[in-house]
């Protein structure tokens, strides 16, 4: 039974953190309480506080409430209770009232929102159910009708049929409001009675109504009858409310409706349901006036009923934190939320705040509240609360006021600056409000100007910057500045000196006037800098000369304390500006004295006497003043007050004292120092008396009354009440008036005595009346006062009752039992006793009908007893109607009062109303309603459960379960079984009948076993394969839905969180591989099985090893040194296990010279297994590159970065060659080569000059870079050795050969210049040297070549000989190269020298390929191309996303020939490129080749079956087909619309969900679905038909038809007559299908690259034709141009297989190579890598097309076509029936059908033949197509002929969907003409098309047989025109419309289905045009 109900909301303190204390509240939102009256309630006080509060509680009235004894009484905790009581005790002030709580402690106090506590009486009241009459197959509505006055309380809580319970089912349903429908009303249910039963909320007593019938009747036409409405509703936000309408009516009527005369919008929360409409989740915007229009054939009804929905009051007050100072504004705003109606009041510590003079409340509703000039008692707790009827809210905050004294924080400091040199100056200041700042210099006020600005910043702590900034300053801009902050609270400064260098002065000072008494300050207003000191003089003294004065030499300022008339006079500054200069300034200070006032005391004197009251000036100058003012203000003339002034006193004298005079007398002396005030009190005694005095007073029991009484005097009365019960002499006590008592002392002096009670009547046995007295005594008592005062008293009286001279009784019940109980069928009576005045009547009632003593079963008898009268009512043979509550009441004169007896009669209980409170995986919790408990308390319940597969013998009982529960848990039960439950009630007096029967399924449970049978298999070195079995059947408790896969490293090195991989079931073998895993990692795997209900345990751990890969990180730390001329020497840090990604099996170092011409030696590498190398045998001082790399079994790693080193220094070798010539008889020259092997820096060149040799007679020294020399003063005909030797800074050389000259006077022509090889790059100038001497001077010729004849040079504007014999060539050109000969001769001889000149080219193009793809890397390889003369230094790798035109780039070693980029994308297609580069520069880019990562864009399986289920309105969707193509998915859109509209409904989301459901859908209703999946590699698309089923759930066949934008329907039996036929032949029987030798499938498919891929180019249609152990492509192309996923090879002649040609037909051949030689073993997937990765195919290409598509290697084959005769598919077609004798089908037989350009679709029909000797006859697949093709045809006759194009058909098979139906040739004439309604065939193509040959006459028909294939064994019957067996014959004009016949000249397959082996490694595959 519910004691009290408390709607409990939680809230969080309002308060920061920073304050110490806080007040908050704990339940905001309580604001009733509903309770019994026979238990009472315990109300909590809402609110709390930190430190604890005083808690309070108050009427609404504002009155604190007391405590009753009995009745109400206060906790200490703050807990209000209220008793429990008696009906005739009721009392509006404490049971039904409004209260609310107060909490007070040092942060303030707070209110808490009204709270109304009600108390519901027990009372009598009954329930019942009427008659209903209704037709059949109506809906019957029974209501219980509950009485208003219980209404509130009194909710329906069952339904009984027969003393059945009943539950919402198919036919009945218990709405919200607790009617009953009863739908489709029949005879038998006009046989059973119903009843309902109701519980009372809060005394919990239950009801049962009376039984109702149903008067059945048959229907008849009529107008809808309201049966069920509502004119009214509430409902709070966010709850689901339902709004009833139900009517009757034949024919039965349909519903609308309406909200605000407009019809619903669709709105998923709107559910219309049987009873009327149900509005889940209701908004605001829900409510309104709803119609609910009801209407038949024979009229129409309405419900028209108005929604309000209600939102719950929220307050809020910002700002939240409110910090401010004495002194300061306040502004609040209140935010009322919930409603547009409220009423705002204000509170401050719990009392409610007024407009004044310093207080605003403004705005619509009073939320604004502004508060001026705060005072410190104003701090504390604010509240705003917002009253709207019975619901209201608040918010709270407090306010903290802080003393806002402006305070610096910081400020400047003093300082020197130089004359124009800017100084800012900063004070740094808080306060509240916001100080303002004032600056000055040297007292004077800063002016602003441009040089001169001032300015300040608020900061967001709230802080004040004031800014003073002098741009230039001079030196008058020097001396003391001070900032001064003031704002309302208070003032602050602050000063400091700032100096200006140059010439110092003193500013003019003004006279000082000083007070006497107090510190004054003199300051000297020096200006520039430096000085040397500053001094003060008074009359030529040195100041300080006293302890009173203080000079401060810093800043020049003088302190005088406490001043003196001694101190007045002239003082002087000095300031001594040079050691021998100083300057001065006097000031005049003169001393002013203030008033002193003598000081005197009090008075006080009695009303009538003489005051005279002095005020005595002691000192102070003259002149001065002096007023008197009376509490704070001037003496006004009518209080008769005389003021004499004399001099320097004054005073008050006042003849006739009176109570006005009393006050505080100031008296106020002013001069022009100062102003000084005295105050004096004067006090007027006032004896006291009274102003009201307490008179005589009736009292009326459990009412207050007030006793007044007040008194007047001065001081204040004091006023003490004392009481005297009883008669005779009074003997007075004291009266306890403690707080929160029923008795308090008003603050006048008034007695209130709030609550008079029977107890405190005192009865006086007297003679014959009985006087009822409370006698009080009133003293008056002047406090704290020794005079004498006059005590004055009154005695008044106070009677209980209402009365005159005595009191009456009125007639009371005394005693009554409250509840008697009765066992059906026995007799029982009840007492009652009443007392009172008498003469007492009693009468009984029984439920407001009076009881007549008289009937058979009532017997009353009366008998009085003393004072009382004792009234019994016996009742005879009880039944169980006599339940119910009887009334005893007394009544006499004066009153009467009523006592209530429930009467129990007591029987068997009704079987408890069962149901499930929470199903889990092994346990059932029921909850069950008690219905009638036959009056007798229950004793026990006994549940029963069983299996529902046993019967209820072998069920299992638990019981005597505690009648005190209502709920009970069934335990130990096996997860996802099905129990059926049911249970029985007992009391005293029997068992109940049976329950009703629950069926219940418990819920599943995480699995208890772990998946079987996993094992793992490392693919690759960063991917594992796991696959598993789902664990035991009986383990799985439940249905297996998913699976968790969990890996992580194994051992301790790893992270010890396993990775989750969720993975959905999809059959009894579960796989899923891991990626992206570490290298060479040893990885622990688990797998765990999940179903709805959870994870189940984890399997056994299994580990394995990633595979080995490169290594991804090169060696670290790598360190080369030249140890000699020859060494390198190496280290390097090991590589990491992370790094290395395997087992290490050794390093490899590359290292190449970097020759000084600028080529590169020869790369050469070695491998070690230690961490160091020296490299030996290198060229000595040569600079090498060097790169180190690991390599594990997987191959090379990363190398790492170059590091140039250059072995050491060595002599160098000999000059390479020697020349010497003789120019005259004593000159000779000598020419020379460096040496081949510099090994070092050349430092010079040494030529020995010997006669004879070895004698050397002189050396000559040359520079490193000169290579002749001219020998002079040589002896003629004398025979020199010469010989030359370089010099390095390890030493000379080797010398040169030795060479011998002679001098002579005819020298012959001699060239220095050597023969050689020149190297330039190109388009430089290079010089070609020719020296030559001779005397006479010789002639230079140039020659070019060296095969055959040498030409002379030709000499242009390119080419030019100069006179010193040099060849110029500008800008020289590579075929600038070769061979260059120069002559030089004179008279006596000549001689020449051959030059071989070389141009250098950039590098030609490296050949690029593919090697490896993975879904997110591309390895890449290549073969460098012609180095161009010069060594390759490096390449430019460069790539770009397909479709994309940004490239990036990675610069690649020269040593490199393969590259792995990572981290690409995942299947999608990539271009590259590469370029090699030398010493001239980059060379030609390669071409451009295109390969795509691992992965394609999803597919949906072909076997999957898309639609779960499809009903009338809703269609499940199994999205589990869809595979992701190896990359993941990322977005997925569906769209779906009835096929006969063009509005598509949109579902998108970022992910694939196993299944999506389509609701609302329109019944009866085909419908097309289309869905777009897509990831990083692509979007997959499909399109299905489907139709919604009838109402009655039978199939729907209505086809529908899409045609671009236009959209058909018809009814078409036909239709099903071929599902009929299709089902009955079962022609795809699935293991004859395997072992056939026919194409295992032919798919239609669009390019799955979309527009933009193919840069917009027309899309070409491809058909795949998948046979075992091959793959042939054929590829319809409306252009030459091929573009292909696919790589292709050039073909040749022998590929075609014939030579006739003929130039008016072409063919495009397209080969698709796909390791096709393999012998076993599936096909080698090579789709991945774009067309240009096959080189060999490059060098004997001939030049394709003049425009090529993009992809560089693919290549079109033109050729001529012989015409051959080809089969062409009419629309007519037809297989005879029977066929001819021998004839056999193909197996490469197809039929292709051309598209339409409207649904660019290709559409097929396979020949699939079951084996070789199957006629095309009855129950072949070609026949059944044959017929499903008639039946069409026939369907052509209909009036509304159908067409099907594009989608597919439901209930098909997948290769029979639609395609065979659609396109079927060209227009027929005849009957036929109406088969073209859909489409015209002459008009559906549109692509550009070569023109087609018709036949020749020469032809026969058997020549496109004969090249499908070899012939079969049985002899093959040609297809003659003109006979029975053949196609009809078309014409040319028809034949380019037709579907054409394609074949491969060849069979593939031999007898065994094998792959053909042939002398053409690739298969042929044709598009024939």
């Amino acid at each position: 039974m519910h004691s009290h109900t408390l709607f409990l909301i939680f809230s969080f303190p309002v308060f920061g953190e920073d304050l110490r204390s806080s007040l908050y509240f704990v339940n905001a939102s309580l604001q009733e309480v509903v309770f019994s009256s026979t238990t009472g309630a315990l109300v909590p006080c809402p609110a709390a506080a930190v430190p604890p509060a005083t808690l309070r509680w108050y009427l609404a009235i504002g009155e604190e409430i007391y405590d009753v004894p009995g009745i109400r009484h206060v906790h200490p905790n703050g807990t209000l209770q209220i008793y429990g009581f008696l009906p005739s005790s009721f009392s509006n002030l404490i049971n039904d009232n409004t209260y609310y709580c107060t909490a007070e402690n040092p942060s303030g106090k707070i209110r808490s929102q009204d709270l109304h506590i009600k108390a519901v009486f027990r009372e009598p009241y009954t329930v019942r159910v009427a008659d209903q009459r209704v037709m059949r197959g109506n809906t019957a509505v029974f209501k219980c009708i509950i009485p208003a006055s219980v209404e509130e309380y009194v909710s329906v809580v069952s339904w009984e049929k027969d003393t059945v319970s009943l539950v919402s089912g198919p036919r009945y349903l218990i709405t919200s409001t607790g009617a009953l429908y009863i739908l489709d009303v029949q005879s038998e249910d006009a046989v059973n009675i119903y009843r309902c039963t109701t519980r009372h909320r809060y005394t919990g007593e239950t009801r049962q109504s009376n039984s109702a019938r149903l008067l059945l009747s048959e229907p008849v036409d009529s107008a809808p009858v309201i049966l069920d409405g509502f004119e009214w509703r509430e409902v709070m936000v966010g709850h689901r409310v339902e709004l009833p309408c139900k009517a009757s009516g034949h024919p039965p009527p349909r519903y609308r409706w309406l909200r605000d005369n407009s019809p619903l919008e669709s709105d998923s929360r709107y559910h219309q349901s049987v009873s009327g409409l149900l509005i889940e989740a209701t908004r605001p915007s829900d409510a309104g006036s709803y119609v609910c229009e009801v209407w038949n054939s024979f009229g129409n009804a309405k419900v028209v009923g108005r929604l309000v929905v209600k939102q719950p009051l929220k307050a809020v007050v910002s700002p939240r934190k409110v910090r401010g100072s004495v002194g300061s504004q306040v502004s609040l705003f209140c935010s009322v939320t919930g409603s547009d109606e409220y009423e705002i009041a204000w509170y401050r510590n719990g009392e409610k705040i007024y407009q004044g003079i310093n207080v605003r409340i403004t705005g619509i509703n009073n939320e604004n509240l502004v508060m001026e000039g705060m005072a410190k008692s104003d701090g504390g707790a604010y509240q705003c609360f917002a009253r709207n009827g019975k619901m209201s809210t608040q918010d709270l905050v407090q306010v903290v006021l802080e003393d806002g004294t402006p305070k610096i924080l910081s400020a400047f400091s003093e300082k020197v600056v130089s004359p124009n040199e800017p100084i800012s100056l900063v004070c740094h200041v808080k306060g509240t409000p916001l100080p303002s700042v004032t600056w000055t210099l040297d007292e004077d006020p800063v002016i602003k100007d441009s040089n001169h600005r001032m300015d300040r910043i608020i900061t967001t702590e709230g802080h004040v910057l004031s800014y003073l900034n002098v741009s230039h300053t001079q030196v008058t801009d020097g001396g003391v500045y001070r900032c001064t902050c003031n704002n309302s609270a208070g003032s602050v400064s602050y000063q400091a000196r700032i100096n200006v260098r140059g010439p110092a002065s003193i500013r003019p000072m003004k006279n000082v006037t000083a007070i006497a008494g107090r510190d004054t300050y003199i300051h000297c207003r020096i200006i520039g800098y430096p000085y040397y000191s500053i001094k003060w003089y008074k009359d030529s003294n040195l100041l300080p000369f006293n302890h009173r004065q203080r000079a401060f030499e810093n800043n020049g300022t003088l302190k005088l304390s406490n001043v003196q008339n001694s101190d007045e006079g002239e003082y002087t500054c000095y300031v001594l500006v040079d050691p021998e200069k100083q300057i001065h300034r006097s000031v005049h200070v003169t001393v002013k004295v203030p008033p002193l006032i003598q000081h005197s005391d009090s008075q006080s004197a009695s009303i009538g006497q003489r005051v005279f009251i002095p005020c005595v000036v002691i000192s102070g100058d003259l002149p001065m003043s002096i007023t008197w003012h009376k509490d704070g203000r001037p003496i006004n003339a009518s209080l008769g007050v005389t003021i004499d002034n004399i001099d320097f006193t004054s005073s008050l004298r006042i003849s006739n004292l009176s109570e006005i005079h009393n006050g505080s007398y100031t008296c106020i002396a002013r001069n022009e120092a100062a102003a000084v005030e005295h105050s004096i009190q004067l006090i007027v005694k006032v004896p006291p008396h009274f102003e009201v005095q307490p008179r005589d007073q009736d009292g009326i029991y459990g009412k207050s009354v007030i006793l007044n009484c007040s008194a007047k005097g001065n001081p204040i009365p004091t006023i003490v009440w004392n009481h005297s019960k009883g008669a005779g002499v009074p003997q007075f006590q004291p009266i306890a008036l403690n707080s929160g008592s029923r008795i308090q002392l008003l603050e006048k002096g008034s007695l209130l005595i709030k609550h008079v009670l029977e107890e405190d009547i005192y009865i006086l046995n007297e003679k014959n009346e009985n006087v009822l007295l409370w006698l009080y005594f009133g003293a008056v008592h002047v406090a704290g006062s020794s005079l004498t005062v006059n005590i004055i008293s009154c005695i008044t009286s106070l009677c209980v009752f209402l009365c005159f001279s005595f009191c009456s009784v009125p007639a009371m019940i005394t005693s009554y039992p409250n509840t008697t109980r009765a066992e059906q069928g026995h007799m029982t009576e009840m007492s009652c006793t009443a007392h009172g005045e008498k003469p007492i009547k009693v009468r009984w009632e029984k439920e407001s009908h009076i009881i007549n003593p008289d009937m058979s079963r009532y017997v009353v008898t009366v008998k009085e007893v003393g004072d009382e009268i004792i009234s019994t009512l016996q009742i005879l043979h009880t039944v169980r109607e006599d339940s119910g509550f009887f009334s005893c009441i007394a009544i006499n004169s004066y009153g009467e009062d009523k006592g209530i007896i429930q009467l129990i009669v007591q029987d068997r209980p009704d079987p408890p109303e069962v149901e499930i409170r929470e199903v889990k995986d092994r346990t059932i919790a029921l909850r069950w309603t008690m219905g009638f408990d036959g009056n007798s308390p229950i004793t026990g319940y006994d549940i029963n459960y069983k299996n529902k597969s046993s019967s209820w013998a072998s069920s299992q009982m638990t019981k005597d379960v505690s009648p005190q529960l209502n709920q009970a848990t069934i335990i130990d039960l096996h997860p996802a079984s099905t129990y059926n439950i049911r249970m029985f009630a007992k009391n005293q007096i029997g068992e109940s009948r049976p329950s009703n029967e629950l069926t219940i399924t418990t819920d599943e449970a995480p699995p208890d076993g772990a998946p079987q049978d996993v094992q793992l298999e490392a693919i690759s070195s960063q991917s594992i394969k796991v696959t598993w079995k789902p664990p035991l059947k009986h383990l799985q408790n439940g249905l297996i839905r998913s699976y968790q896969v969990c890996y992580r490293e194994f051992g301790t090195g790893g992270s010890p969180q396993y990775n989750t991989i969720n993975v959905d079931t999809t059959g009894d073998i579960e796989t899923l591989t891991l990626d992206i895993l570490k290298k060479y990692t040893q990885y622990e795997v688990r797998v765990q099985a999940a179903n709805r209900a959870g994870i189940g345990p984890t399997s056994e751990e299994i580990t394995i090893t990633t595979l080995e890969d490169v290594p991804s990180r090169p060696p670290e730390n790598v360190v080369t040194t030249a140890t000699t001329p020859e060494t390198i020497s190496l280290s390097w840090s090991a590589l990491s296990k992370e790094a290395l990604n395997g087992m290490l099996l050794g390093y490899r170092v590359i290292y190449w010279a970097n020759l000084p011409d600028g080529e590169l030696g020869e790369i050469r590498n070695i491998t070690t297994t230690k961490p160091s190398l020296e490299l030996e045998r290198l060229e000595k001082y040569t600079n090498y590159s060097i790169q180190v790399l690991a390599f594990t079994r997987a191959g090379d790693g990363v190398r790492s970065e170059q590091i140039y080193t250059r072995t050491k220094e060595d002599v160098p070798g000999p000059p390479a060659g020697v020349k010497a010539a003789a120019s005259t008889s004593s000159v000779v020259f000598v020419s020379w080569l460096p040496p081949l092997k510099l090994n070092g820096i050349i430092r010079k060149y040494t030529v020995f000059c010997s006669n004879p040799y070895p004698t050397v007679i002189s050396e000559f020294e040359a520079a490193p870079d000169v290579y002749f020399r001219r020998l002079t003063n040589l002896n003629q005909n004398w025979q020199y050795s010469i010989w030359v030797v370089a010099v390095t800074a390890a030493g000379r050389g080797n010398a040169s050969e030795i060479i011998t000259v002679e001098p002579q006077a005819k020298a012959p022509a001699r060239i220095l210049t050597f023969s050689g090889t020149v190297t330039t790059p190109w388009m430089r100038d290079i010089v070609l040297p020719c020296k030559a001497v001779g005397d006479p001077p010789p002639t230079i010729k140039w020659l070019k070549g060296n095969n055959g004849t040498p030409a002379p040079v030709s000499i242009d504007g390119r080419r030019s000989a100069h006179s010193n014999g040099s060849f110029v060539i500008r800008t020289v050109k590579a075929e600038d190269s070769g061979y260059y000969r120069c002559v030089a001769s004179n008279n006596w001889g000549s001689d020449e020298i051959m030059l071989n000149l070389q141009v250098q080219v950039p590098p030609d193009q490296p050949r690029l390929t593919v090697t490896k793809t993975t879904t997110t890397s591309i390895t890449l390889s290549w073969i460098p191309g012609d180095n161009g003369g010069s060594s390759i230094r490096g390449y430019i790798l460069q790539y770009s996303e397909d479709n994309s035109e940004e490239w990036g780039s990675f610069s690649i070693s020269p040593s490199e020939r393969s590259y792995r980029l990572e981290k690409l994308k995942c299947g999608t297609w990539y271009k590259f490129t590469l370029t090699a580069q030398n010493a001239v520069g980059p060379g030609r880019i390669s071409e451009i080749i295109e390969a795509k990562t691992h992965g394609k864009e999803p597919q949906f399986a072909k076997d999957h079956e898309l639609f779960s289920s499809i009903n009338s309105t809703r269609v499940e969707l199994n999205l589990i087909g869809w595979n992701n193509g190896g990359c993941p998915i990322d977005s997925f859109t569906l769209e779906y619309r009835p096929v006969d509209t063009t509005k598509w409904t949109m579902v998108k989301r970022d992910s694939l969900t196993k299944n999506h459901i389509l609701y609302d859908l329109q019944e009866a209703t085909w419908y097309e679905l289309q869905m777009r999946v897509g990831n990083s590699a692509g979007t997959a698309e499909k399109r299905v038909l489907f139709a919604t089923l009838n109402v009655d759930g039978s199939e729907y066949y209505v086809l529908y038809y899409h045609t671009g934008s236009k959209s058909m329907s018809s009814q078409f039996s036909v239709w099903k007559h071929l599902l009929k036929l299709l089902n009955q032949q079962e022609f795809l029987d699935q293991t004859l299908l395997s072992n056939q030798h026919s194409l295992a499938e032919m798919l239609m498919s669009k390019n799955a690259r979309t527009p933009d891929t193919v840069n917009k180019q027309q899309q070409t249609l491809r058909m795949h034709i998948d046979i075992p152990r091959a793959q042939l492509l054929i590829e319809e192309r409306d252009t030459m141009e091929t573009i292909d996923d696919r790589s292709t090879v050039l073909l040749t002649d022998n590929d075609f297989g014939e030579t006739s040609k003929q130039k008016s037909s072409t063919v495009t051949h397209t080969v698709h190579y796909q390791s096709l030689s393999q012998a076993t073993g599936p096909l080698v997937d090579v789709s991945d890598a774009r067309p240009g990765t096959n080189p060999t195919a490059r060098r004997t290409a001939k030049a394709g097309p003049a425009t090529r598509s993009r992809y560089a290697s693919q290549w079109t084959l033109n050729r001529p076509h012989p015409p051959v005769s080809s089969h062409t598919l009419t629309t007519d077609w037809r297989l005879p029936t029977p066929r001819a004798t021998g004839s056999v089908d193909k197996e490469s037989d197809s039929y292709s059908v051309s598209p339409s350009q409207d649904t660019g679709n290709s559409y097929m029909v396979s020949t699939k033949i079951l084996s070789s000797k199957n006629k095309l006859g009855p129950g072949s697949s070609l026949w059944i197509l044959w017929k499903a093709n008639l039946i069409f045809e026939q369907c052509s006759h209909l009036h509304d002929p159908v067409c099907l194009v594009g989608g597919e058909l439901v209930h098909l098979p997948p290769y029979l969907r639609m395609d065979f139906l659609l396109n079927r040739g060209a227009a027929p004439s005849g009957r036929e003409a109406t088969g073209q309604t859909c489409m015209d065939p002459q008009k559906s193509r549109m692509a550009k098309r070569p023109a087609l040959l018709a036949p020749t006459p020469s032809e026969t028909p058997s020549s496109a047989l004969s090249s499908s294939g070899p012939p079969s064994r049985e002899a093959v019957q040609q297809w003659q025109p003109g006979t029975s067996s053949a196609l009809p014959q078309r014409e040319p004009g028809d034949l380019a419309q037709a579907a054409k016949l394609s074949s491969s000249q060849e069979s593939l397959l031999d007898s065994r289905g094998h792959l053909k082996q042939s002398n053409n490694p690739y298969t042929k595959s044709y598009t024939l045009v």
